[in-house]
C-alpha cells in the first residue's frame, strides 16, 4: 500500500489525537466543514473563534483567530490540501498575523520551537452510531503540550462532542 503525500510528512513523534465521539460519521465531518459549526467548537473551553474568511474545498483557504482571555490572539492561515467526504481532510496551518501575512513564532509572542507551518490530518470512521476520531499534526506532541496547543485540541473536541450529542 502506497503511503499518502501527507503521511510521508509526518513523524514518530507528531502529535496524535483519537477518540469515539458520539455522532454519526457524517455528522462530525460536517461539523468540520460548515463554519456554522466551527464556530461553536473550533476553539477551547474559554476561548472564541472568528474566521475572517473561510473557503472549505481542496485549494480553498482560511483565516481565524482564537481570541483566548489570558493571552494574545492566535491568527493562523490555512489550506485545505485534501477534502475526501466523510473520511479524511488534511490542511496546512501557518502561524499569520490578521493579514494572513505569515509570521515567525516568536514574532507573534509564541515559543520560538513551535514550527511556523504544520500539517493537520484528520479522519473519520465509522463506529456504527459513534466515529473513530483521530488527528495527527506535524509538531512534537511534547512542545504541542508545553505549549498548550495538545490540551486546546482536547478542549475543543470535548466542544464538538458535547455539541453533536445535543444535535442527533
Amino acid at each position: 500500500m502506497t503511503q499518502h503525500p501527507a503521511e510521508m510528512l509526518l513523524e514518530k513523534n507528531d502529535t496524535f489525537i483519537s477518540r469515539i465521539i458520539h455522532a454519526p460519521r457524517e455528522l462530525v465531518f460536517q461539523a468540520w466543514t460548515d463554519v456554522e459549526h466551527l464556530k461553536h467548537w473550533f476553539a477551547p473551553k474559554g476561548c472564541t473563534i472568528h474566521f475572517t474568511y473561510i473557503d472549505i474545498r481542496p485549494g480553498g483557504t482560511f483565516l481565524s483567530c482564537i481570541k483566548t482571555p489570558n493571552f494574545k490572539d492566535c491568527w493562523c492561515k490555512g489550506t485545505y490540501l485534501e477534502i475526501t467526504a466523510p473520511e479524511r481532510i488534511v490542511y496546512k496551518l501557518a502561524i499569520s498575523d490578521e493579514t494572513g501575512a505569515p509570521r515567525r513564532p516568536e514574532e507573534v509572542g509564541m515559543d520560538p520551537e513551535w514550527p511556523a507551518e504544520t500539517i493537520v490530518t484528520v479522519t473519520f470512521k465509522e463506529m456504527g452510531i459513534t466515529t473513530k476520531f483521530t488527528l495527527h499534526q506535524t509538531v512534537a506532541q511534547t512542545l504541542a503540550t508545553r505549549t498548550g496547543a495538545y490540551p486546546s485540541w482536547l478542549s475543543s473536541l470535548d466542544l464538538l462532542d458535547e455539541l453533536l450529542k445535543r444535535s442527533i
